[in-house]
């Protein structure tokens, strides 16, 4: 059975992501109409009030996931203080989160499409509540550490079956694209709101509230999941035998040492840069890199054996996948990075407190979830190239406007139209790539689609905050002033991040404008 990419222009046709050559998956130039003898999976409609609650639900979870991060990201000195967190720990209960959750996503991915999508999001939605609690709780920054990594590998489990429940419990359409656009708003929604109301709790009930808060969310949608997620379609009893031979576990161990390997030596760059000097880190850098040819070698074997292969190596020869999973990767990467650094110069070089920043982001909420609803509803409507291209010429402006700024300028000549246009790439290119990247996966592979998805993610956020906490730090080293920690040397080193993130944008656009022009209009209903 083969499943059609649902794009009006042509793609390049790519070859088999099954087991079998006979069920070899392609991408047709053909706009909605299948071939002779092919043939799509229907899926049973869902009543109004199921697909709200449906979707509520996933995009719930993982809008918990990121304001924890958000409440983190604002909260980070006061919690260091309360929790006697060391200097050279201080990043580590934000980068250990990430890490886990790349090191699991591709596994957790490959498990649930042979096991259960619907079981394996119901145990991440658990034990997410669990951690988010103990976070809480923590009375030591080791303990907050040791629970943000256990959170981490609990989001691991909800984030690519979360993608699965939605293609297979919503025909291709406008309820799919729905589903996916606000799903992904949860992400970077998550997050801005977690920075506004982590800076209003921080000065007011502390922040341990807004993990009690987060964990009773939780628990509720918890509640709701066990009634409002479908049960997955009907499918061949699991045995050991399925579990040994119908999962590429090479693929899916290499892919994970390698992820997690970077990752955390991406960590201890982002704490500090001469941490990359160290005798182990760079023995890990090494590794990693070893490991990706290795990778290459093992899925291209297996592809050409017929058997299961992690992700194909002829999957990337898809121009539009590729573009699309390069976009994803730098512009998820520019967004932390603006939110990341925007919150440290409102704070470090303006001088303003916890709350009056998060005030401040509340443009970046607004038309974040404005652009998501709306990518979602209209997405089948418009080319998907000039949606994309144009929104990253957009959000381009967002870094370019905080590099020419001067701190002394008021919030409404420069840090608000940067904080309004900097979600515009992200929440477009995050419900189309959704479509894309699911749609070049076969049905029974779609948790692993979500998977591969959000790790792009995932480490899009490792990799820009390592880079630019290097730059930044070095700058300000070599910068004129006296006194490193001053809001002069601070900002010379914030200042040339927004210049590089600006030159990332733009990269983002050519790769838009190149790799995707013969891309049409993306989730359109299929006959």
């Amino acid at each position: 059975m083969s499943h059609i990419l649902t794009t009006e222009c042509e793609l390049d046709r790519i070859a088999p992501l099954n087991v079998q050559s006979e069920h070899a998956e392609t991408v047709s130039s053909l706009p909605n109409a299948l071939p002779e003898g092919e043939s799509v999976i229907h899926v049973q409609e869902l009543s109004k009030s199921r697909t709200v609650a449906l979707i509520a639900i996933l995009a719930g979870v993982t809008f918990i996931s990121s304001f924890s991060n958000g409440l983190l990201t604002v909260g980070l000195p006061r919690m260091a203080k309360d929790l006697a967190l060391p200097g050279n720990l201080l990043l580590w209960p934000a980068s250990v989160y990430a890490l886990t959750t790349g090191c699991f996503l591709i596994l957790s991915g490959s498990v649930a499409d042979l096991v259960c999508s619907r079981t394996m999001f119901l145990i991440g939605c658990f034990f997410q509540g669990v951690f988010v609690l103990a976070c809480g709780f923590a009375k030591s920054g080791i303990q907050l550490i040791m629970f943000r990594a256990m959170q981490g590998i609990a989001v691991s489990f909800c984030l690519p079956t979360a993608v699965s429940i939605i293609t297979n419990a919503f025909p291709h359409g406008r309820r799919r694209n729905l589903g996916l656009a606000i799903m992904g708003a949860g992400q970077p929604l998550g997050f801005s709101v977690g920075l506004v109301l982590g800076g209003l709790f921080i000065d007011s009930i502390g922040w341990r509230s807004g993990y009690y808060m987060c964990a009773a969310a939780n628990t509720t949608i918890f509640g709701i999941s066990c009634w409002g997620i479908p049960e997955d379609h009907q499918r061949t009893p699991l045995s050991w035998r399925r579990l040994r031979d119908e999962i590429d576990w090479v693929g899916a161990v290499l892919a994970s040492a390698c992820l997690g390997m970077l990752s955390y030596v991406l960590a201890a760059v982002t704490a500090s840069a001469s941490n990359l000097r160290d005798a182990s880190n760079i023995v890990l850098f090494s590794i990693s890199f070893a490991i990706i040819p290795a990778f290459i070698f093992w899925v291209g074997r297996q592809e050409r054996r017929g058997k299961p292969a992690l992700i194909p190596n002829s999957l990337w020869t898809n121009t539009a996948f590729t573009s699309i999973c390069l976009m994803l990767l730098l512009s998820w990467s520019v967004l932390n990075i603006m939110e990341f650094f925007s919150s440290l110069f409102f704070q470090e070089v303006q001088q303003l407190s916890a709350l009056q920043t998060s005030i401040r982001f509340l443009p970046n909420i607004m038309a974040g979830a404005i652009c998501n609803i709306s990518t979602g509803l209209l997405a089948h409507k418009f080319r998907a190239n000039y949606l994309v291209t144009i929104t990253s010429f957009l959000s381009a402006a967002a870094p370019l406007l905080m590099a020419l700024i001067n701190p002394a300028w008021p919030y409404w000549y420069s840090a608000f139209w940067a904080m309004l246009l900097g979600p515009f790439s992200v929440d477009v290119l995050f419900t189309v790539s959704a479509l894309v990247i699911t749609s070049a996966f076969p049905n029974k592979m779609q948790a692993l689609s979500g998977a591969v998805f959000q790790t792009l993610a995932q480490f899009g956020t490792s990799l820009g905050l390592a880079v630019m906490a290097s730059i930044s730090s070095s700058v300000t080293k070599s910068s004129k002033f006296a006194l490193k920690t001053s809001p002069q040397a601070l900002m010379e080193g914030y200042r040339v991040i927004f210049w590089v993130s600006f030159g990332w944008m733009l990269l983002c656009c050519a790769i838009g404008l190149g790799g995707l022009r013969k891309v049409g209009k993306v989730g359109l209903k299929r006959e």
